[in-house]
């Protein structure tokens, strides 16, 4: 139960972490490198899954990608970008950080109800999942979203 509690400390932090983030991302144009990087360096917490405690059946892998992949509508729909000064960069949106900490307290209420049938590991390893579910879709639509005003840059 206190590991429970504390993924969840862990996870407002980072939900802070990742606010202060997007705000300060606004500020500074975008580049491919920083639409891409993210989900590439995420990619190696795959690396817990070599540890037999943090397995997970191929049901509940298709339950946390299908999860994942749905709460990443909400971030496509809400990252958009825009041209200053010949530049490309990421409109604010007051809306993403509402969906960020309505995520976050989904998140933390699907994990209190889940640990109470699924072990700790398998279901550290399915909320692994769930989120590299959806940074990987919200990341690639941002990438096309970017090529596609960087195209009418160089025209």
């Amino acid at each position: 139960m206190y590991l429970a509690i504390a993924s969840s400390i862990l996870a407002i932090i980072m939900a802070v972490f990742v606010t202060f983030l997007r705000s300060r991302s606004s500020q500074k144009p975008a580049t491919d490198k920083k639409i891409i990087l993210p989900p590439v360096f995420m990619s190696t917490g795959a690396l817990m899954f070599l540890h037999p405690f943090f397995r997970v059946t191929p049901l509940e892998i298709i339950e946390a990608l299908s999860v994942g992949m749905l709460f990443s509508i909400l971030l496509i729909k809400t990252s958009s970008f825009e041209i200053k000064e010949n530049e490309i960069y990421l409109k604010h949106s007051k809306a993403f950080i509402y969906i960020l900490i309505g995520l976050l307290v989904i998140r933390i209420i699907l994990k209190s109800i889940l640990s109470t049938t699924i072990d700790l590991g398998e279901l550290s390893g399915m909320f692994w999942i769930l989120a590299f579910g959806m940074i990987v879709p919200w990341r690639i639509a941002m990438y096309v979203k970017y090529k596609k005003l960087a195209s009418t840059l160089t025209n």
